[in-house]
């Protein structure tokens, strides 16, 4: 039959920030992108469609965005198969923090982001061999080659979204933070391209002195990592975090294996200083880890820590399209955007979360049920224990 659907998805509860949505709806998809979509639309109304699912308890989101993982399918340390792990999962699009610099991003693209169901972009690492070294970053300022990285930036194109600077352990001897931050920073504004930035997760350089670098639509991810450095200080956050989101700075979550605590948290969401993103860090360490790992147990920890969910379904969808440059295109639930849909339920019982300080905490834990990227069902989600 001419214009019958392909897929539509019935749900007693559909969210979409970037439109409104937030209610029963139905989805209808067409090609890979949505052709349809009624809110508060009874079934026996519903234009015809070849397949019709009806969805169960549970809320159908946009299909998640993730601001800061590992995704690669070789050459880093930290990377795992984003199609086997992150998409899964419910993340339909990944930004890759640092998994490639400018001498590997080349293999990068044609391994991972050509190859890969998953939407992936890359904030290349700064450090011109990326991840590939097992024993670390920055050996020497060799590998902080500021034309080297613009050069790959203008090779990769829509492919490269920004670059990661992570200045915390850098391995070479008398290499100061702050010029390897000052030399990515400077490879980003010759590239007109934003920042990733990985703070020292250390007192001796003052965070003060390195938000001080960064420029309005900047990152900074491990906002609420505990220990030296964090943002929280002498019980509140600190002045020159708040300036720095004054002036336009962003603050992303990346629950990576230390890098996040939950008082540093609470602290912070009680004083209305939420992360702008929400991201997972996932990487292969937690593919072994006993506790599962993924983005929306990230989101669970959050809850836990104060925040609710309604606050936590932008920061996972239309927040980080928006921060991609690809606000209008995905992270919505509208006709002619790809089709790309997460599907989460919270369980019935309190969960078990912990952070990287081995703090514990007890709430809902929403997990992904189903995920469908460009109108079709991946496989269910994949174990991370």
């Amino acid at each position: 039959m001419a214009g019958e659907i392909d897929l539509m998805l019935i749900a007693s509860r559909v969210v979409c920030p970037n439109t409104g949505i937030d209610g029963p709806a139905a989805v209808g998809v067409t090609d890979g992108t949505f052709s349809f979509v009624g809110t508060g639309t009874a079934p026996a109304s519903l234009p015809p469609a070849r397949e019709v699912l009806t969805l169960g308890d549970g809320i159908l989101l946009p299909g998640l965005i993730d601001l800061h993982a590992h995704p690669a399918n070789d050459g880093s340390r930290f990377g795992i198969d984003p199609d086997a792990y992150l998409l899964p999962r419910g993340s339909t699009t990944v930004l890759s923090q640092g998994d490639a610099g400018a001498r590997n991003f080349d293999a990068y693209r044609q391994h991972t982001i050509r190859a890969a169901k998953t939407r992936v972009k890359l904030a290349i690492n700064f450090c011109a061999n990326g991840e590939s070294n097992p024993l670390g970053r920055f050996f020497s300022l060799d590998e902080a080659a500021v034309e080297e990285c613009a050069r790959a930036i203008d090779r990769g194109g829509g492919d490269i979204w920004g670059v990661s600077v992570n200045i915390a352990y850098i391995r070479g001897r008398d290499i100061h933070p702050l010029e390897v931050l000052r030399r990515g920073v400077l490879a980003a504004e010759q590239t007109s391209r934003p920042v990733m930035f990985g703070a020292t997760k250390s007192a001796v350089v003052p965070l003060r002195d390195q938000l001080e670098l960064l420029r309005p639509g900047d990152v900074m991810t491990y906002c609420f990592h505990a220990g030296e450095g964090s943002i929280v200080q002498g019980g509140r956050v600190i002045d020159c975090v708040w300036d720095a989101r004054e002036r336009g700075v962003l603050f992303d979550l990346g629950d990576g294996t230390a890098a996040f605590g939950f008082e540093v948290a609470e602290q912070a969401i009680s004083e209305g200083f939420l992360p702008d993103t929400i991201s997972s860090d996932f990487y292969r360490y937690h593919v072994a880890h006993r506790e599962p790992h993924d983005l929306p147990r990230s989101v669970s920890k959050l809850i836990a820590a104060g925040m609710t969910p309604e606050q936590c379904w932008p920061r996972i969808t239309s927040t980080p399209a928006k921060v991609l440059g690809l606000g209008g295109e995905i992270g919505l639930i509208a006709p002619g955007a790809p089709a790309d849909l997460t599907f989460l339920r919270a369980s019935k019982a309190n969960g078990f979360l912990s952070d990287g300080q081995k703090e514990t905490r007890f709430g809902p834990v929403w997990e992904p049920v189903a995920t469908f990227k460009a109108g079709k069902l991946v496989q269910p989600a994949t174990p991370t224990a």
